[in-house]
């Protein structure tokens, strides 16, 4: 992604940080060489700022015009999150002290190494999960029951690692011997037990507020000051896991979600006369689409924390 992105904000807004990295969403900050950026790492160590912008992609590109409010969302509902968690596992977050310029959607975090390996549960039966299973009657050589259908609840909940994809590419699901390949057996163990118990936890708190966690994906990441495995990136937003509701969940066909399925819908529809086996670019998102987006992401914050954005 290049660095004209208006989306992004603008550096002068940023004393004492130089960026490194956009991503599809996020953009990173390291301290810079100015004395600025110097009482950064003395206060903070080895640490990033992330920035969360408002920006959505679907079928990996990158769409316009955002979402706005989105960045918002993730980040305090990470933040809710990783509260709920404490106890469960350490996170990578310093401080929420950031420039007035990303207040509400930035963090500055402690750089982690990072595993290369998306720890992925699911508790329900969707999405790539669905379509394995119908060929194999298994999700990464996790055999489950016959006659599961979209949206089944699985009779407990799976770890279903992926491999991690560069920017454009696409995470490919793979079996737990490939973790256990790629970090060894005692980090594998760890992460499969570690992603299982913030989904049972996370399922568990949605299902009280009427949500159903379908499935989501985790991040981890050695911190290099206390060398314990560390939750890291966001955590259970609507961007990394299907939230549903629960008095609308019929198993047999898609659920509606609180997350961008209402964007891949409408991009996927006759309306927006884009084929997506094409080189061509999605067409900007109509007002009406990027305004039931938004509503979409607000609900799931709000059912969820139980209280409105910004309070």
């Amino acid at each position: 992604m290049s660095d004209a992105n208006p989306t992004r904000a603008d550096d002068d807004a940023l004393p004492g940080w130089r960026h490194t990295y956009s991503g599809k969403v996020r953009d990173l900050y390291e301290p810079d060489g100015s004395a600025a950026g110097v009482a950064l790492r003395e206060r903070h160590g080895d640490a990033v700022l992330v920035v969360a912008s408002d920006r959505v992609s679907a079928y990996d590109h990158v769409l316009s015009p955002g979402i706005p409010d989105k960045g918002v969302v993730l980040t305090q509902l990470s933040l809710w999150w990783f509260d709920q968690l404490a106890d469960l596992v350490p996170n990578h977050v310093l401080t929420t002290d950031v420039p007035d310029a990303v207040a509400g959607r930035a963090l500055v975090c402690r750089r982690l190494e990072m595993f290369p390996v998306e720890c992925v549960a699911r508790g329900y039966l969707t999405g790539s999960g669905l379509a394995e299973y119908r060929g194999t009657g298994e999700v990464t050589g996790v055999a489950l029951p016959p006659g599961l259908v979209d949206g089944s609840r699985l009779p407990e909940p799976i770890f279903t690692p992926a491999t991690k994809a560069e920017l454009g590419g696409h995470d490919e699901n793979v079996r737990f011997s490939v973790v256990v390949d790629t970090v060894g057996p005692a980090v594998a163990e760890e992460l499969r037990d570690l992603t299982l118990a913030v989904y049972a936890r996370a399922e568990a708190v949605a299902r009280e507020r009427g949500v159903i966690l379908a499935d989501t994906k985790l991040e981890f990441g050695t911190d290099p000051v206390t060398g314990a495995t560390t939750l890291g990136d966001e955590v259970l937003t609507p961007d990394s896991s299907r939230f549903w509701p629960a008095d609308a969940w019929q198993p047999g066909h898609p659920q509606p979600s609180f997350d961008k399925q209402y964007v891949r819908d409408w991009l996927t529809s006759p309306v927006s006369g884009w084929d997506r086996a094409s080189d061509t670019p999605p067409p900007p998102l109509p007002a009406d689409v990027v305004a039931r987006t938004r509503d979409r992401y607000l609900d799931a914050y709000e059912r969820l924390t139980g209280r409105p954005l910004g309070v």
